[in-house]
């Protein structure tokens, strides 16, 4: 694989995981509802990692 195509296949990730966590941040939990709390805790804890993976992936790479 070419540098070039690393680097849009790292480009479409990080806009990918940017959408999951904006759509995970405009979720209102209905915790009325039965489930809705283990649901919540599901989607923040998916949250977490999306971030985490993010927060890797947008750091420099090396120069080899």
């Amino acid at each position: 694989m070419t540098t070039t195509q690393t680097g849009l296949g790292r480009k479409r990730l990080i806009e990918q995981l940017s959408e999951l966590i904006r759509a995970l941040d405009s979720r209102v939990p209905q915790l009325e509802r039965e489930g809705e709390r283990q649901i919540a805790e599901e989607a923040a804890a998916l949250k977490r990692m999306a971030t985490e993976r993010l927060a890797q992936l947008e750091e420099p790479t090396p120069k080899n």
